[in-house]
């Protein structure tokens, strides 16, 4: 019960710093966009400076212990397809601790929340109807100009997050981006982040999570024959990356795991 009550406070605490840190981002970032916007209509210097919103949260939460590893390409600016697991709300907290920019495709439900969805405007992430087709259609459309914007673009290709601690199937949508670009895929392996927080709940859970940065894989030569088999490559690598993040950790799956879907 104590344990319990000192989450919640110190939940309070982050998700108050949060917020803070949310509203004092939004004017910078809305003048990097202004001053870049001649010479940068991919807005990545804009969306560097919004990733960093987390970072007070991070020195400041005792809750969540954040670790990257791997390494990134040496030109993100390539760019690639990133592609990652999704296991919590938290995955775009703990990715921001990449040295990097991305564009995010986010559902739109998370770029509706008051200055939070301003600034990932600002940042040009890339709004996404879950359910629908269309939807989905135009947001690989503004994808695609977003990477010949020079700008990395990041999917979830689980679409929503897994009810079972296994991954759920990928979807085509960003092996087709990939493919038909040219662009290689840059897969992440994320681990921890449901832990951070459960679905539905506002307190913070106690918890490590780590985002392993993972070889880039080529789609040079590949043809839409090809889809499915880079698909599944690349599922396999992640699921190979996240086995390895809980040997690491000593992550016990449990058998009972609350269905969530965020």
């Amino acid at each position: 019960m104590q344990s319990n009550m000192v989450r919640k406070v110190l939940s309070v605490w982050s998700w108050f710093v949060l917020g803070l840190s949310v509203l004092l981002w939004l004017p910078m970032v809305a003048v990097v966009r202004l001053v870049t916007y001649p010479f940068d209509k991919g807005a990545y210097a804009a969306g560097y400076l919004f990733r960093k919103v987390v970072m007070p949260n991070s020195w400041l939460n005792p809750l969540w212990k954040f670790t990257t590893s791997g390494e990134l390409p040496d030109d993100m600016r390539k760019p690639y397809v990133v592609v990652a697991n999704h296991e919590s709300f938290v995955d775009m907290l703990l990715l921001s601790h990449l040295p990097t920019e991305m564009k995010y495709l986010s559902k739109i439900e998370i770029m509706k929340i008051p200055v939070l969805g301003q600034l990932m405007r600002l940042a040009r992430d890339i709004p996404l109807v879950r359910g629908d087709a269309k939807s989905g259609v135009a947001a690989l459309a503004v994808a695609r100009e977003r990477l010949e914007q020079r700008t990395s673009v990041l999917v979830f290709p689980e679409g929503t997050r897994s009810k079972t601690d296994d991954l759920r199937e990928f979807s085509a949508g960003a092996f087709k981006l990939a493919i038909e670009g040219g662009y290689d895929i840059l897969p992440l392996a994320i681990h921890g982040t449901r832990s951070c927080l459960q679905k539905d709940s506002w307190v913070q859970g106690r918890a490590a999570a780590e985002v392993r940065v993972l070889a880039p894989i080529s789609t040079e030569g590949l043809t839409k024959s090809d889809l499915s088999e880079l698909r599944d490559r690349v599922r396999n690598t992640i699921v190979d990356a996240r086995e390895q993040l809980r040997a690491e950790y000593g992550y016990v799956a449990s058998p009972s795991a609350s269905p969530v879907d965020n």
